[in-house]
């Protein structure tokens, strides 16, 4: 059964039709020239399917992504989202500011592609939402029936370096990676996975104003059954290669030393206590070869670190996997929200010990002093786009747990101001105060003298625009990139005053920890670990234990 009926259709259809006629009666040229879209979709019960082996059966191509979340690091959230087949996808270069458009990708044969000049990647984006227009028919009003707050529209990242695309800052000319500053995939077919319903929504979009409009209808229909057919099919895992016997294959590098990131840190306190900056936040990027698919990675990592923001893109040349446990910015029904998270402590083996740790956390002077500095960045970030007198804290240094850790959070919301978009509000929160420091353009400056390359999607934002209006993007933190068989991976610390080289040294391979345990366990689903394998050995062989002891 297809949601809404071709009666039902043909109704909303005429129902636009008298209000485009009354416009126009109204106002001399106020016809409105978007494409019209309206959900089109159907029920099938999915109570022995996961978010993951539906993925596996329907993303048959590159280009394709798996959304998940676990809210508070607890708690599954209520919807999982699939992308496949996109109409559209958008790839922003960072040598010649040229922005490739491959259209028809969902067409296969008929596919298309052109390069465009371009500076700022999210005006593309939006005068490519901009096309289109939301039309919701009344049925969808019943609660039963209600779309989630995305159903269709771009989902995809920005790189950290873009941020040189909204403030004047530079950008150092050494990329490692090689990485587009930007990629998204537009994408008109959805699956909505219902972890409440335990059902999944095939979500398609029909063009309202199509010449034949029963042939669109079909044509809709048609991508539903295509998609229905592909979950009946039995589950295909990624193959395996076969498996690298060499421990010197296995073992991760670092881009820094120690004494090269320790000399970042002590770089970082002389600009603090000369005054130019409160707060920075050095990274050091850690890569291994990976012998497991980027997709038992994935699996591996939703297992071991569970995570608000979860995350797996396809995209093509690379994948970008990844469990962020920090919001940047979200935009739904006119409110902007930041969620800044600073202060960290490991979760206790009980009731007592854990709420123990959470006490001494939230009285900790170092972690709430710098709490409240990135609580002031977050209410400035905010208050740039906002109505005056709108932006609120709602919560202030709360406690938030997750699998392994729990977090200091605070949440900042304001109403967006008049002649803003939604977009207006990630530029002003991109990046997050988290990854770069405040004040923040004088600690990006830092960090671009310090570290000296690109970060690329480290620190960047990974999440979607949606048809609807809404949009949600996370910190691309515990993110690995995946590319010509290496896992890279960036993690840094927070650097204030009295901080000490080398404790932040260990936090930044602290945070890496997580993902570094993805990948072995990855290899071990994949069959391919033959040895216990070193965490970490940068590039003039010190290694780090598991313990985090350094020996030469």
């Amino acid at each position: 059964m297809y949601y809404p009926t071709y009666d039902e259709i043909q109704q909303v259809q005429s129902e636009e039709l008298g209000k485009e006629r009354a416009a126009l009666g109204m106002t001399a040229g106020a016809n409105d020239t978007r494409t019209p879209l309206v959900p089109l979709y159907s029920d099938i019960l999915a109570d022995m399917e996961t978010p993951v082996s539906a993925y596996c059966k329907t993303a048959q191509k590159s280009y394709s992504f798996l959304l998940e979340s676990v809210s508070g690091g607890e708690n599954v959230a209520r919807y999982s989202f699939i992308g496949i087949d996109p109409y559209l996808v958008m790839t922003l270069d960072s040598i010649t500011n040229t922005m490739t458009l491959r259209r028809g990708l969902n067409q296969g044969e008929t596919a298309s592609s052109e390069q465009v000049p371009c500076h700022d990647p999210l005006q593309m984006i939006e005068a490519e939402i901009g096309h289109y227009r939301l039309v919701t028919p009344p049925h969808l009003a019943r609660s039963q029936d209600r779309l989630p707050k995305f159903f269709g529209g771009a989902v995809g990242y920005l790189s950290y370096d873009t941020a040189a695309r909204f403030e004047q800052l530079p950008i150092p000319p050494q990329n490692e990676l090689n990485l587009p500053l930007a990629v998204f995939m537009f994408t008109e077919t959805v699956l909505v996975f219902d972890h409440v319903r335990h059902s999944v929504r095939i979500v398609t979009h029909l063009h309202l104003d199509a010449a034949d409009l029963e042939q669109e209808y079909a044509r809709c229909c048609t991508i539903i059954d295509n998609v229905q057919q592909r979950l009946r099919q039995p589950i295909q895992l990624p193959k395996e290669p076969v498996p690298i016997h060499d421990p010197e294959q296995l073992k991760v590098i670092s881009n820094r030393t120690q004494a090269e990131y320790e000399q970042m840190v002590s770089r970082a306190i002389e600009y603090i206590k000369a005054g130019d900056i409160f707060q920075t936040v050095p990274s050091q990027r850690l890569s291994r070869h990976v012998n497991a698919s980027p997709f038992t990675v994935y699996r591996a990592l939703r297992a071991i670190n569970p995570s608000p923001y979860m995350f797996f893109l396809d995209l093509k040349d690379f994948h970008i996997v990844g469990a962020s446990p920090e919001l940047l910015v979200r935009y739904e029904d006119n409110e902007v929200t930041i969620r800044p998270i600073a202060g960290t402590r490991p979760r206790g083996q009980d009731r007592q010990s854990d709420e123990e740790l959470a006490i001494e956390l939230q009285n900790d002077p170092k972690e709430c002093a710098e709490h409240i500095m990135l609580l002031d960045l977050a209410r400035n970030d905010v208050g740039r786009v906002s109505k005056i007198g709108s932006v609120t804290v709602t919560e202030l240094m709360t406690i938030e747990r997750y699998s392994h850790v729990m977090h200091l959070v605070t949440n900042v919301t304001g109403q967006l101001r008049e002649g803003l978009s939604p977009f207006d509000a990630l530029r002003a929160g991109f990046p997050a105060g988290t990854v770069s420091g405040a004040p923040k353009i004088r600690a990006m400056e830092i960090i671009s003298e310090l570290e000296g390359e690109q970060r690329g999607v480290y620190a960047g934002a990974v999440g979607y625009f949606s048809h609807t209006g809404n949009q949600e993007t996370a910190i691309a933190l515990r993110t690995m990139v995946m590319k010509d068989g290496r896992a890279y991976i960036q993690a840094g610390a927070g650097i204030v005053a009295d901080s000490v080289p080398a404790i932040e040294y260990q936090e930044s391979l602290n945070k890496a920890r997580a993902l570094l345990r993805a990948l072995d366990e990855a290899e071990r689903l994949a069959g391919q670990a033959v040895e216990p394998i070193e965490p970490v050995v940068d590039t003039h062989k010190t290694k780090v234990t598991p313990q985090g002891h350094v020996t030469r």
